[in-house]
């Protein structure tokens, strides 16, 4: 037995074989080797995590704003120190209206980069869309303060001092929009909109007439133009824009409004009609519609159909002051004093001028 494995261990020797199959190494090699693994599943990692990504950045090119955020969201799960990832998860969380939730992958980016400033940017808009107007605010000018260059971050903090009514400071945003990017056209026609705030008409249509030369094809552009006309008394002026707008686009269901109420300044009361009309063809439950066919049966002496007409408006919208003034002028024809001054009151909590002074003025507490 002896004989036979020393014939076998030599065997062994002979060949080479490894009876252990261990190798030796020292605690340096041991070490390297370790090392070498980490790093190849490390970039296995970032492979996986990029892959995720650059199918994410495809999706979002195509306004499939929920796919790609799966895509970033996994691309931050495999690597979560991928600030391109959450920057863009942050933008489709925005895109898809998650002020919330883009808010909040956008500070935690922000706490692995505190100079990303387009994150400042997109966070700003989350805080907007939380009526967060101070973080929104401060966000904007961090932002700006970053890269003053960046002519997007000076329309939306301009968009967020128009929501302010502070239309002076807005005025400055978007001018200085302009000033680095002459063809943004949309600072054009906000720009026109804090003139027409201001009772700056003449300037207001100036604005709206280079965002319409720059892009003809904007209809909400032309409607702000024909509105703006209509406060000038331009009556032609204003349902000339409006017929624009609607060339443009046939389901603009405002532009139709807005041009009844020129016509209906013009005493064209049926062609009015037809116009609130169409517009009730397209939205279906469009208060300011129903309430101005309401004030043209008022005007027709038709009260029965005023009444209705500002019944549906309020049904449609029940905090709309203008359809309880209507509903109580109909209701005070029809005989039914009580519930008229029941609408003007409820116009007047409403904030409504007019249906305070009709409360005032024919009704008794």
């Amino acid at each position: 037995m002896k004989d036979k494995l020393i014939a076998f261990a030599v065997f062994c020797i002979l060949f080479g074989t490894n009876l252990s199959a261990q190798e030796d190494l020292t605690p340096a090699e041991q070490a390297y080797r370790d090392s070498i693994a980490n790093l190849n599943e490390v970039n296995e990692a970032i492979a996986q995590s990029q892959e995720a990504y650059n199918i994410g950045i495809q999706k979002f090119s195509s306004n499939n704003y929920e796919g790609a955020l799966r895509d970033f969201s996994k691309s931050i799960s495999i690597d979560p120190n991928f600030t391109a990832a959450y920057y863009n998860k942050g933008v489709c969380e925005n895109e898809l209206s998650k002020y919330k939730e883009a808010a909040s992958t956008l500070s935690t980016l922000l706490k692995k980069d505190p100079s990303y400033s387009k994150a400042y940017f997109q966070r700003g808009r989350a805080y907007q869309g939380l009526n967060d107007y101070l973080n929104s605010e401060n966000d904007y000018m961090e932002s700006i303060k970053i890269d003053p260059t960046n002519p997007k971050a000076h329309y939306n903090f301009g968009t967020l001092k128009f929501l302010q009514q502070d239309y002076e400071g807005a005025l400055k945003s978007f001018s200085k929009t302009i000033e680095l990017d002459e063809e943004f056209v949309l600072a054009y026609n906000d720009k026109g909109s804090c003139y027409r705030m201001l009772e700056k008409y003449p300037q207001a249509v100036a604005q709206y007439e280079i965002a319409i030369r720059k892009n003809p094809k904007l209809a909400f552009v032309l409607n702000n133009l024909g509105t703006t006309k209509k406060k000038m008394k331009d009556y032609n002026g204003a349902i000339a824009a409006f017929n624009r707008a609607i060339s443009v686009d046939g389901q603009f269901y405002m532009a139709y409004n807005n041009r009844g109420t020129a016509l209906m300044e013009q005493n064209k009361l049926d062609d009015a009609e037809k116009d609130f009309q169409k517009a009730l063809s397209i939205k279906s439950d469009y208060a300011v519609s129903l309430n101005n066919l309401s004030a043209i049966s008022l005007l027709k002496k038709e009260f029965n159909e005023a009444f209705k007409y500002a019944e549906k408006a309020i049904k449609a919208d029940n905090g709309y002051a203008n359809a309880y003034v209507n509903r109580g002028m109909a209701l005070e024809m029809l005989r039914d004093q009580n519930g008229a001054c029941e609408s003007w009151k409820k116009a007047a909590e409403l904030g409504s001028a007019q249906g305070k002074q009709y409360y005032s003025s024919n009704c008794n507490d």
